[in-house]
Order: C-alpha cells, then structure tokens, then sequence
C-alpha cells in the first residue's frame, strides 16, 4: 500500500469513527437531554453536533469544494437553539457524508494543495488533519455531557470496555 492511500484510508476511518460514536452517545439520549446546559456558559449537545456540522461545511463545502461560506457560527452556539435527536443524527449523517466522500474524491496532489483557512495558507492534508483533532475534541464533550445525563445508566461507545466486562 502506497503512502497517499494509506492516509486516505487512516482519514476516513477516523472520520467514521468519530462519526459512528457520536451517534452511540446521542442515541442514548432523549431531546430534552440533547438540549441540556450544565450552566449559562456551557454548549450542549445540539450546540456542538451543529458547530461540528458547520465546520465541515465550511472547510470542506467551502475550502476544499469552493462553495459559497454562508456559515453563521454564532448561530451554532445560540441558546435559543433545540434540535431533535432525529435531526442531529441526520445532520451527523449527511455532514459526514460530505467529508468522508470528498475524502475518497481527492487525488494524491490535493492533500498538498492550499487554501486559505483564516488567513493562513493551510495544505488540505493539514485542514483534515485539524478538522479530526477539532471533531474528536467535540466528541469528548459530548460523551462527557452524555455521561452526565445518564449516570450509571450510560452505555461505553468503546470497544475496550465492551470487550474486558
């Protein structure tokens, strides 16, 4: 296997996992949970889902695919915002979809292609790899959120502890 398609399928893999986890965790929950603020100063669940859906459309839609940036993200973050359990797994699923099938559309040269993310020149190889650290920071908090509103009842996404009970 050659370098450029060993680090397709490394980013895509990543992506499904991060995105098959995220629907475990949401899954596990109703929409009032999904729509829970710890405090004033914390995102919820439905918060996060919609910013991560906003950057991918934003650096893959726009970045990579030259679309229009029609991103408000400051809308992502509103407190007014609630969103159905059955919506976030719909923009989870077509969000990731973009990603994972711009992924399998680029060539080897695009993952060292630049465009301009906030001022900087960035490689596209560099946007995806940002986007994946970003996603899987998000992920954390969602889980953790999760965690919180069900308690002893929450159900592990990961493997491991699947596989030592």
């Amino acid at each position: 296997m050659e370098i450029y398609e060993l680090i397709f399928v490394q980013l895509i893999s990543k992506f499904e996992e991060i995105r098959d986890t995220l629907k475990k965790g949401i899954d596990q929950l109703g929409d009032d949970e999904l729509n829970y603020r710890p405090n004033y100063e914390s995102n919820t669940i439905a918060n996060l889902v919609v910013h991560i859906e906003g950057n991918i459309y934003q650096r893959i839609g726009t970045g990579i695919h030259g679309h229009q940036d029609i991103r408000a993200r400051d809308n992502e973050f509103s407190r007014e915002l609630y969103v159905s359990k059955e919506e976030l797994i719909n923009r989870i699923d077509k969000s990731f979809k973009l990603l994972i099938e711009s992924i399998k559309d680029l060539e080897n040269e695009d993952l060292l292609r630049t465009i301009e993310v906030r001022g900087k020149a960035k490689t596209i190889y560099e946007i995806l790899q940002q986007c994946a650290s970003h996603y899987s920071e998000h992920l954390g908090q969602i889980l953790y959120l999760t965690k919180l509103c069900l308690g002893s009842s929450y159900n592990t996404t990961s493997i491991y502890k699947k596989h030592f009970k």
